[in-house]
């Protein structure tokens, strides 16, 4: 069965007001991108499409919001390009809708609010504390009442609301610590980064309902570090 193409959280109008390079027309140049490179699923593009990326990002930076390319965002952070988020986000809901999504790194939370408008519940968690301070301000800006947060070490988890339909890691380790992968339901899928800095894949891993994952690799990417502690 196809899934529906309406968003299960949609932003409020007052969110998509913008002008100039931040204006309606300039996310639809960027949805047509997205679309032109790849990204099928039509939820998505609408979702990129009508989430003011200009407000994760300092104002300094805003008539760049909607380039599709990477942008800092402080504390040696950025915020993703928006086709790796789309794609990201594309992943997880391929097989279905997840009712429980989690988040490993906020960063400026535009990956989880994107996320918040196709799943009903999203839970993220970032180690740096002033990160987490200015993305929850956005969630509240943006009327988004199903995003959860905690600043805690990422790589544990949430283990307290486990187990989680989909898991989503915004930062490359080696490898998925054992941690999280045990806080994904049988038959739940995790997308991440993973590798060194000079060489990373995103990868796709599908519980099979059995305790074994069917792995796939998505795309090339580049991410930062997938760190431990609290920053």
């Amino acid at each position: 069965m196809r899934p529906p193409e309406v968003n299960v959280h949609p932003l409020p109008p007052s969110a998509f007001k913008g002008e100039g390079m931040t204006s309606q027309r300039a996310r639809d140049r960027l949805a047509v991108k997205l679309k032109e490179e790849g990204i099928r699923d039509q939820r998505v593009i609408d979702v990129i499409r009508n989430t003011p990326r200009h407000h994760f990002i300092d104002q300094a930076l805003h008539s760049r919001a909607y380039e599709n390319t990477a942008l800092p965002i402080g504390h040696g952070q950025t915020i993703s390009q928006p086709w790796v988020v789309a794609r990201m986000t594309e992943a997880l809901l391929e097989f279905g809708t997840p009712q429980k999504v989690l988040e490993i790194g906020t960063g400026s939370g535009y990956q989880a609010v994107v996320l918040a408008q196709v799943a009903p519940q999203v839970f993220t968690v970032e180690r740096i504390e002033e990160l987490l301070r200015q993305a929850r301000r956005r969630f509240r800006q943006l009327g988004l009442t199903n995003i959860r947060s905690r600043h805690d070490d990422g790589k544990l988890g949430w283990a307290d609301e486990a187990p989680f339909d989909a898991i989503i890691l915004t930062a490359a380790g080696d490898a998925i610590p054992h941690a999280i992968l045990d806080q994904l339901s049988p038959t739940g899928v995790l997308v991440a980064p993973v590798g060194s800095p000079s060489s990373q894949t995103l990868i796709r891993m599908r519980g099979d309902g059995q305790g074994d994952f069917i792995q796939e690799e998505l795309a090339a990417v580049s991410f930062v570090p997938l760190l431990g502690g609290i920053g």
